[in-house]
């Protein structure tokens, strides 16, 4: 899976999720490759269809695992920072984007997993780990580190 943002210091693009996994909360885009996809084909498909930009430059910095427990699918997530983009964003019918300083970003209304990841990914940190979460999506465990190379 893929997840990007566009990162334009000091504010960030994070998108409103309408439906589906995740709706109601205040996310990156990206999602599930298609058959035959490269991470980058499916992370350009996915960002124009919930946001409607195209990427003109892009760079992954971070590999997350998410758990369920009770649920033996572990869901390897790509993360990417948008540094170049062609278009403005628009809401459609999956997401509804928003503009938010770096002060201001809603934890509280996103996946609770970011308030860990999150200031590595805005301080241009490369990074990996693994999260798993439990009832309520509340996180049990989690284990980060910064990397030198992805």
């Amino acid at each position: 899976m893929t997840l990007s943002f566009v990162h334009e210091h000091p504010r960030i693009l994070l998108a409103m999720k309408k439906r589906g996994f995740g709706a109601g909360r205040w996310n990156g885009y990206g999602g599930k490759l298609e058959d035959g996809e490269t991470l980058e084909e499916g992370l350009k498909r996915e960002t124009k269809e919930e946001v409607e930009i195209d990427i003109v430059r892009s760079r992954k910095v971070g590999v997350l695992d998410f758990e369920f427990q009770g649920n033996p699918e572990i869901l390897e997530v790509h993360i990417y920072k948008i540094d170049e983009y062609a278009g403005e964003p628009q809401e459609t019918e999956e997401m509804s984007p928003q503009w938010f300083t770096i002060d201001e970003i809603p934890f509280k209304d996103m996946w609770p997993d970011d308030v860990y990841w999150f200031p590595l990914f805005l301080k241009d940190a490369l990074f990996k780990g693994r999260f798993l979460f439990g009832e309520n999506d509340a996180v049990l465990e989690y284990d980060l580190t910064e990397v030198e190379r992805l």
